[in-house]
């Protein structure tokens, strides 16, 4: 359990980064969350939290989220950074424009965090931010260009930052879930025969990983982009 300890979640509203929201919740995390939608912010207030509607695009409103972890609860020891995939197509069709906002959505959008919020990691003598990213980022995926390319490139940026920022006690991690679903047991099981599990994760699974890497239990992980696919990329 991490009892008084405080997570600001993005992209809480659904999927993965709701199921973490209730994973840290459950967990004893105080927590703030946001979303475009709103809906992140009301399930933190269901949970006994607080949250704001905004985007990972814009500065303000992820400057915003932070202020309202630190103004209601002294200090933030955890991020996760959540969001969805981008345009698709082939590499070729994709306009600049649609390349452009997937820098903002995959890649930038945990740089602009780890701006707003190193300061006051490192004020709370360390802590974790756990990066939402995709199996496909070494093994890229056709059906998904831009995520993949830009989460690629958040792999590299990981590295830099858990050298320059080890040494105060902040921890980085990826988690890079395959194919997940919240109810799993939708997925016809024909459909997962190329998976060694043979299923689908569920969103609830992945949450416990990022739970666990944003807790003292992975306090000597860092720099790492960990996959949670049921086997399927084939990369040692």
């Amino acid at each position: 359990m991490s009892e008084g300890k405080v997570a600001v979640i993005v992209g809480g509203g659904s999927g993965i980064g709701a199921a973490c929201v209730r994973e840290l919740a459950s967990s004893g995390y105080r927590v703030a969350v946001m979303s475009p939608s709103g809906r992140g912010a009301a399930l933190a207030k269901e949970l006994g939290g607080v949250g704001i509607e905004g985007s990972n695009t814009s500065v303000a409103d992820l400057t915003a989220l932070v202020d309202l972890a630190v103004a209601e609860y002294g200090r933030v020891d955890a991020v996760v950074n959540s969001s969805g995939h981008g345009a698709k197509g082939t590499v070729l069709e994709i306009g600049d424009d649609d390349w452009a906002a997937g820098m903002d959505l995959y890649l930038l959008n945990v740089v602009r965090m780890a701006r707003i919020v190193t300061p006051h990691l490192v004020g709370a003598g360390g802590g974790s931010i756990v990066n939402i990213s995709t199996s496909g980022a070494y093994e890229p995926n056709p059906a998904f260009p831009v995520s993949v390319t830009f989460r690629a490139a958040l792999g590299a940026f990981t590295k830099l930052y858990a050298d320059e920022y080890g040494p105060h006690g902040i921890r980085i991690n990826n988690v890079l879930p395959g194919w997940t679903k919240e109810d799993p047991s939708s997925v016809p099981a024909q459909w997962t025969e190329s998976i060694p599990l043979r299923r689908t994760q569920s969103t609830a699974e992945v949450a416990k990983l990022v739970r666990f890497l944003a807790s003292d239990e992975a306090g000597y992980i860092t720099g790492q982009n960990i996959r949670a696919d049921g086997g399927s990329t084939r990369h040692v």
